[in-house]
């Protein structure tokens, strides 16, 4: 059973930095390309960035690009999005994701992270 777990979540003021990790488990995690996704109160998910199955290549859209770095440690199962220079736009509940048709691919999601940017 795929199970992935994502924490780090939290209040920060703008400009402040979060990383969030996403532990992943029941499936092979270094054959799969990972994503994180965000869901803003009211509003429908957003893909923000995704990682090859070998770390090779990281792509953001065009919002957080500079700001949030993705990463993966593959010996260690583990996601990770490093996210500086906050804005209060930037909250919402981050989930990790990953599927069966590439690096935007969505079939399993976590149970989410929330992150709240305010003064």
């Amino acid at each position: 059973e795929v199970q992935l777990v994502e924490s780090g979540g939290g209040l920060v003021h703008p400009g402040g930095s979060l990383r969030l990790s996403c532990a992943a488990s029941g499936f092979t995690f270094g054959r799969y390309d990972m994503s994180w996704v965000r869901q803003a109160p009211g509003k429908g998910p957003e893909w923000v960035s995704g990682i090859d199955s070998d770390g090779a290549g990281t792509y953001y859209i065009e919002s957080v690009s500079g700001r949030f770095t993705i990463s993966r440690d593959n010996a260690k199962n583990t996601l990770y999005l490093q996210m500086n220079s906050l804005k209060p736009e930037d909250t919402a509940v981050y989930y990790c994701a990953t599927g069966e048709s590439g690096l935007t691919s969505t079939d399993y999601w976590g149970q989410g992270t929330e992150v709240t940017v305010s003064s």
